[in-house]
């Protein structure tokens, strides 16, 4: 009988450290229900206490997810971990995930700790933890870079205090496969009692090499957890990939050996979802979740898999989720037909009023877009996500005006905290006009770092634009995501998207495993 390899996934937390690529609660929300139905054995909900927008996002979803142990960070004093027990208090199954680091650089540079100091905090925190959760995971940051001798002193340490997992991670991405392999079979030769916690590999993608690195720490090392994100999601160069860890081992099961719970039709869903609430767009040969992942452009290649389909492909593309869009509801649609259609996804809505909302949404959509695909209403649902509570910018209606050899115009009506404004602006194209115009009556100072636009669905001119915009202001960075049919609403809905953000004033604290 094959071993089980657990999936830790941290796109809510590691993920979410993307600069501009923090969530709402409904967001996050949303994306662990999807995670749930993707059968994730363990997410990470987020860090308890960086804020008490996390602590929210990481109580509600404890309150929520029953088929997944639901996880919080915690730096390795009592504070952090007693506010990341308080926050998991409802959840069905919970974990605790506690670190420190261990690399000299770590402790002497960050940390400004001797070792005997680490060694100490470890323990006592590993110690105050296991009193109050069960399940107890450990992390030395740094780990990969740390001093062997000394990690391993560390590692026996915890696991007398109650670690139930041991996470080894490459937090910067500097490890090649064979040698952290390697390194990973090591620890568990030289720790004595080794064989009393699931050791866990956590990968960065700084070298291109986190889900290569990943797979070498189970299949040479002996880890039995690995830690991930959809799409790779997170900061720098990103994660290692759920997508490509789960259909590497699904795949080569001749090879590894090993069985993962993961429903794998659910991969495709769970990338776009995350995709179009982060505004991190997929690139289109991305592994498994690219638009072009099963696409073939040879004429020799499009031949041997009309022929036989396994001559170029070694997965099914409907077994990962990807499907022939579509056309699921219309303009004739019901309310209690776009309802169910929500479930179907797993858009939850907080009240009666918010569907209605959402549905006069959709309904005038349908009325400009003859066709309605399930990544529209998932669009939809996203731009519903912030209530009108924490909406303070809200667009009114715009209006430009463009002609060759003319400069563009634009005018826009938004409103303020409930106050509408009106603005005008010219500009070098209409978008360009209509954010001019926003910013002349907001005045926020941030500085465009980002503008991007992606069709929502493919093969046709009347597909929804989706726009992602990032801004930055006084060392904050935020995405804001619009989606509409046409593509200058979709950049205004974007930019008060991201003016939302930083009209916020949302603090986080930055934290790696």
């Amino acid at each position: 009988m094959a071993d089980q390899l657990i999936i830790f996934d941290t796109t809510l937390r590691d993920g979410e450290q993307s600069p501009g690529a923090s969530m709402t609660r409904d967001e996050k929300l949303r994306i662990a229900r999807q995670l749930e139905r993707l059968k994730v054995d363990v997410i990470e909900a987020g860090f308890a206490a960086s804020s008490n927008g996390d602590f929210e996002c990481v109580k509600a979803i404890a309150n929520t997810i029953k088929d997944s142990t639901v996880c919080s960070l915690a730096r390795a004093n009592d504070r952090d971990i007693a506010r990341a027990a308080e926050a998991l208090v409802g959840a069905k199954r919970s974990r605790i995930h506690t670190f420190i680091a261990t690399s000299a650089l770590h402790m002497e540079k960050k940390l400004r700790m001797s070792p005997d100091q680490v060694f100490e905090q470890a323990k006592l925190s590993v110690r105050f933890a296991r009193n109050l959760c069960a399940d107890i995971e450990f992390s030395p940051e740094d780990g990969y870079r740390s001093d062997p001798d000394f990690l391993c002193r560390v590692l026996e340490a915890v696991i007398n205090e109650g670690a139930t997992t041991l996470n080894i991670p490459d937090t910067v991405g500097y490890a090649v496969p064979e040698l952290y392999g390697e390194f990973i079979r090591s620890l568990r030769e030289r720790v004595p009692n080794s064989d009393k916690a699931i050791w866990s590999v956590h990968c960065h993608n700084d070298l291109g090499m986190a889900v290569a690195n990943s797979l070498a720490g189970v299949k040479i090392g002996g880890a039995r957890q690995v830690e991930c994100t959809i799409n790779g999601l997170g900061e720098r160069a990103g994660n290692c990939s759920l997508e490509e860890i789960v259909m590497a081992v699904k795949t080569r099961r001749d090879y590894f050996g090993l069985d993962v719970n993961i429903d794998a039709t659910q991969i495709v869903p769970a990338s776009r979802m995350v995709s179009q609430t982060t505004g991190f767009v997929v690139q289109p040969n991305k592994a498994v979740v690219g638009a072009n992942a099963f696409a073939h452009a040879s004429g020799i290649h499009q031949d041997g898999v009309l022929k036989a389909r396994d001559t170029y492909e070694i997965m099914r593309a409907e077994d990962v989720g990807w499907a022939a869009n579509k056309i699921v509801l219309g303009k004739l649609s019901g309310r209690n037909a776009f309802k169910a259609r929500l479930q179907e996804l797993g858009i939850e809505m907080e009240s009666e009023a918010d569907i209605n909302t959402a549905f006069a949404r959709f309904k005038d959509l349908a009325d400009r877009k003859s066709e309605i695909f399930d990544e529209d209403i998932i669009a939809l649902a996203s731009d519903e996500s912030v209530t009108r509570e924490q909406e303070h910018y809200r667009l009114v209606s715009l209006r430009q005006h463009s002609e060759t050899g003319e400069r563009p115009q634009a005018s826009v009506v938004f409103a303020a905290g409930g106050v509408e404004h009106s603005a005008e602006s010219d500009g070098n194209g209409p978008v360009d006009a209509s954010l001019k115009a926003i910013e002349s009556q907001v005045g926020s100072g941030a500085e465009l770092v980002l503008y991007s636009v992606n069709a929502i669905t493919s093969g046709s001119t009347e597909s929804q634009g989706e726009v992602t915009v990032r801004l930055q202001h006084g060392g904050r960075v935020v995405n804001g995501v619009g989606a509409d049919p046409d593509i200058v609403v979709a950049s205004a809905k974007a930019y008060l998207a991201a003016l939302n953000k930083l009209h916020s004033k949302a603090e986080r604290v930055a934290a790696q495993g």
